[in-house]
């Protein structure tokens, strides 16, 4: 392999010479050799943009020279696209508050426009890291600038993945509407429900959940850039800090805005820790969903299979024939871990010390990998599960005819203290509810045929008053 030599504060180093990375990066993976896991594709991204931003500011302000800004501008438009993304190569986990991050995009955007202006890399007289790339900003306000630009996308894009979710659910209601079965509540037989009116639950669930997260885009769109190192703006010009958020609103296409106090946005990280407790209100309702979904399809024969989900893929090597829930529970292990990244992310917060959070990447790789799992798994639980999930009638009318649900809609008419010994009897003679009462001579089969209907079981009232009015037992 060939090399160029690069110099830096601390000395020289060999660098690849076809790398479009340069020494500070190569200290950086030398130096942060943590996890094997990279800093998010999205956030790259959204840096490139703060970048190329940067670059249109700088030369509309006269600090740049204009062949110079423009070859930066469009090394930095091609990043942003998706190029070049085998050369960011730091870990996620990193000290310095994203240091290392922020010199990687300088290194391979300064490289790439000193390549576009037909020089060789490493070049710096060309194009320069620092004083070129970096001009006007500090990592400080660069970081927290980009991760809100990349989080802003993603909600958006979560909020749609759940908009499709909310639709999938709220269709399998209406397709339930009118499947009669037994509710539970502490897993005990309750009272009676439509299989229609569980799914509706879930759908307002996410329905609320796409609300928040649509709502909390707003909180992302104050930003700090322009206030370099603390906040205070030392060495950016004004035109350029005026300039430089037009820019990246324009390239971005989101109503972002500069902070009336860049020095509370530099230090604070509180506006993550709140989107993140939205993620995590999130993961607890597709955690209670995909528990339901995989009890209510448990068996088929040995479980309740009030309803099947879509089969997938095998589900054992040994027991011929088994197939299982796969997706709530690749929902399910999701939730769980977007509720420990939301942990990871209130600590990382808190430890903010004076005019800085040294912790941003770690806040950020928590963020934006919640995010993107939840994306997935939205869209996956919904195309693969939900979608395709059958109702089994006969189940569920057999579960809740051989319950004693139905005794709570008598109540009105018999009392507890009777209807409680008509279950007792039903339950001592291994009877089925419904014989028990007609044997009672209280209710004929054509009372209990009128009480036990989905439009008098599952709606405010008593079940049956108006049919019973006539025989006085109403």
């Amino acid at each position: 392999m060939e090399y160029r030599v690069e110099k830096d504060l601390l000395g020289e180093k060999k660098v690849p010479r076809d790398a479009y990375y340069g020494i500070h990066t190569l200290r950086a993976v030398e130096n942060f050799h943590v996890s094997g896991i990279k800093t998010h594709p999205a956030l790259i991204r959204s840096m490139a943009q703060v970048k190329q931003a940067a670059a249109l500011a700088n030369m509309g302000a006269g600090l740049l020279e204009r062949r110079v800004g423009e070859a930066i501008a469009r090394a930095a438009e091609e990043i942003a696209a998706g190029g070049l993304a085998d050369q960011f190569i730091v870990d996620a986990f990193q000290g310095g508050a994203g240091t290392s991050t922020n010199m990687n995009l300088n290194e391979v955007i300064a490289n790439r426009a000193i390549e576009l202006l037909g020089g060789e890399k490493g070049d710096y007289n060309l194009v320069h890291p620092l004083r070129h790339v970096n001009l006007s900003q500090s990592t400080n306000d660069v970081y927290p600038t980009a991760l809100r630009v990349a989080a802003i996308g993603m909600v958006l894009e979560l909020s749609n993945s759940l908009a499709g979710l909310q639709a999938d659910l709220q269709d399998k209601e209406a397709e339930f509407a009118g499947i009669l079965k037994i509710g539970r509540t502490e897993m005990q037989d309750a009272v009676p429900v439509t299989l229609g009116q569980e799914f509706s639950a879930y759908a307002e669930a996410i329905a609320r959940d796409r609300w928040r997260l649509y709502k909390v885009e707003e909180r992302l769109r104050q930003v700090n850039l322009g206030g370099t190192a603390v906040g205070t703006g030392l060495n950016a010009d004004p035109n350029y800090i005026y300039m430089v958020i037009e820019e990246l609103r324009s390239i971005t296409g989101f109503g972002l805005a500069r902070s009336e106090n860049t020095i509370d946005l530099t230090q604070n990280a509180d506006v993550f820790v709140e989107v993140s407790g939205l993620l995590k209100a999130l993961a607890v309702n597709l955690a209670k969903i995909s528990g339901d979904l995989r009890l209510l399809s448990s068996g088929p024969l040995g479980g309740l299979a009030e309803i099947s989900l879509p089969q997938a893929q095998a589900g054992s090597s040994i027991m011929p024939g088994k197939v299982n829930p796969v997706f709530p529970e690749m929902a399910y292990q999701v939730a769980l871990q977007v509720m420990g990244n939301d942990q990871v992310i209130a600590a990382a917060a808190a430890a903010g010390q004076l005019e800085l959070n040294a912790f941003m990447p770690l806040i950020a790789h928590n963020l934006l990998h919640s995010l993107e799992m939840l994306i997935n798994a939205v869209e996956l639980l919904a195309s693969k599960c939900i979608k395709g999930i059958r109702a089994n009638e006969e189940r569920c009318r057999r579960w809740l005819e051989e319950s004693y649900g139905f005794i709570t809609a008598l109540t009105p008419h018999l009392g507890y203290e009777l209807a409680a010994e008509l279950v007792k009897k039903a339950y001592k003679e291994k009877k089925n509810l419904r014989e028990v009462v007609i044997e009672s001579g209280h209710f004929t089969a054509e009372d209990l045929d009128a009480i036990f209907t989905p439009g008098e079981l599952t709606k405010p009232g008593v079940a049956g008053a108006k049919f019973l009015k006539g025989r006085g037992l109403s």
